[in-house]
C-alpha cells in the first residue's frame, strides 16, 4: 500500500496553519508545518513534499521565494499560493512561476480541497508519449 500524500504547509499565521492541518488531515493525507519559508526549506521535507500550500507574505522569505528555490533545486512539488493581499501582479507571477492554484484569504475548504486534488493528480499523472 502506498504512503498517504505529504502536504507542506507554510504560513507565519499559527491559526491558518492549525486550520490547514485539521482539513488535510481528514482528507487522509499526512502534514508538516512549518512557521517560515527558511524553517521549510530547511527540512528534509522540502525535497520530499507532494505538494505545499504557502502563504506569499511572510517575514523573511516570501511563497514565491519558495517556489524559485524548489525550482532551482529541481524539485517538481506542485504548489498553491495562498495570500491575504491578492492583486493582479502577483497572482500573475505566482502562476508565471508555476503555482497550480493562487487563492485569497479567506478560503474556502472546497477551493482548497480542489486545489489539492488538482496539485495531486498534477504530481501523479504519468507523462504522456
Amino acid at each position: 500500500m502506498s504512503q498517504a500524500p505529504l502536504i507542506a504547509v507554510v504560513d507565519d499565521d499559527e491559526a491558518v496553519r492549525t486550520s490547514l492541518e485539521a482539513l488535510i488531515r481528514s482528507l487522509g493525507h499526512r502534514v508538516a508545518t512549518f512557521d517560515s519559508a527558511a524553517a521549510f526549506l530547511a527540512s528534509e521535507v522540502s525535497d520530499g513534499a507532494d505538494c505545499l500550500i504557502s502563504d506569499v507574505q511572510m517575514p523573511g522569505l516570501s511563497g514565491f521565494d519558495i517556489q524559485q528555490a524548489l525550482g532551482e533545486r529541481g524539485v517538481p512539488t506542485p504548489v498553491i499560493l495562498i495570500t491575504a493581499f491578492d492583486d493582479d501582479r502577483a497572482r500573475a507571477r505566482g502562476l508565471d512561476l508555476g503555482a497550480t492554484c493562487f487563492l485569497k484569504k479567506p478560503f474556502s475548504g472546497d477551493s482548497i480541497i480542489g486545489c489539492l486534488e488538482t496539485a495531486l493528480g498534477a504530481r501523479t499523472t504519468p507523462p504522456t508519449a
